[in-house]
């Protein structure tokens, strides 16, 4: 299932003894586009905090009632370690989160994933304890993470492609079985009207973030006579494959997490 990262925003988080907020934004890392955390604003339970949770602690999202439960209780995400969203995140703050929940970093491979899909919960921190240790002596050295990005900061990032500028990010569509950012929704208005594409993040050779402009390994006609996607329709499994053919990019089937 792909979801629009637009879409998910807003939704509320539903502990097991009530309500921590809702998601405001998505913090990924720029190598693996993978979704390392999701920001929660807890709104009036806790003026003005903002917490970080972990996609693996995150159920299934209920899209009728715009909601995602967790399977953690209000006094335990009020105890876990406060961020300053003002300020980039750094892998202190990350290990201190991960550490207070017990959970094990993704930077050991063992946040209930293997780098492919995620495994259950009890076996990933049973792996993840006996690497916690050692790796935490490692990070705990490091400053700011400079992979971990936002997606509202991202959205409205030029796209340049070989031979131009093709329009603008859009949106991300996120794949619910291991948290990736499958696709950029590039809106090409400013180059040919009214149309929207999807791009593979396999597709993007640099972020320059000081420009705000994502560079492509491809030209414009290759985006141009890509399929046509449409955002008004369901984005099912085989135009998944569709597109990523296209593209010349190796299609995974998730039937299950690994």
């Amino acid at each position: 299932m792909l979801w629009n990262a637009s879409a998910i925003n807003g939704h509320a988080i539903i502990a097991k003894d009530g309500r921590l907020g809702t998601v405001s934004d998505f913090l990924f890392d720029d190598v693996s586009w993978r979704i390392r955390w999701l920001v929660v604003d807890t709104g009036a339970w806790l003026p003005g905090r903002k917490v970080l949770l972990a996609p693996a602690a995150m159920g299934h999202v209920d899209p009728k009632e715009q909601t995602f439960s967790v399977e953690l209780t209000m006094q335990q995400v009020k105890n876990s370690p406060g961020i300053d969203t003002d300020r980039p995140v750094s892998r202190q703050i990350e290990t201190d989160i991960y550490d207070y929940y017990g959970w094990s970093p993704y930077w050991g491979n063992g946040l209930f994933t293997d780098g492919y899909g995620y495994v259950g919960q009890a076996q990933a921190v049973s792996q993840g304890s006996m690497l916690r240790e050692a790796t935490f002596r490692i990070i705990r050295s490091n400053e700011d993470d400079p992979h971990l990005r936002s997606i509202e900061a991202v959205t409205g990032y030029h796209i340049h492609a070989k031979d131009g500028e093709i329009g603008h990010v859009d949106d991300f569509l996120l794949e619910e079985e291991d948290w990736s950012i499958r696709y950029l929704i590039v809106d090409t208005n400013n180059w040919w009207f009214g149309k929207k594409v999807l791009i593979s993040p396999q597709s993007a050779r640099e972020i320059d973030w000081a420009n705000r402009l994502v560079d492509l390994d491809i030209d414009r006609q290759r985006i141009k006579d890509s399929p046509t996607y449409d955002a008004s329709l369901t984005f099912h499994q085989a135009d998944d494959e569709t597109f990523l053919t296209y593209y010349g990019i190796k299609w995974i089937k998730h039937d299950r997490p690994l």
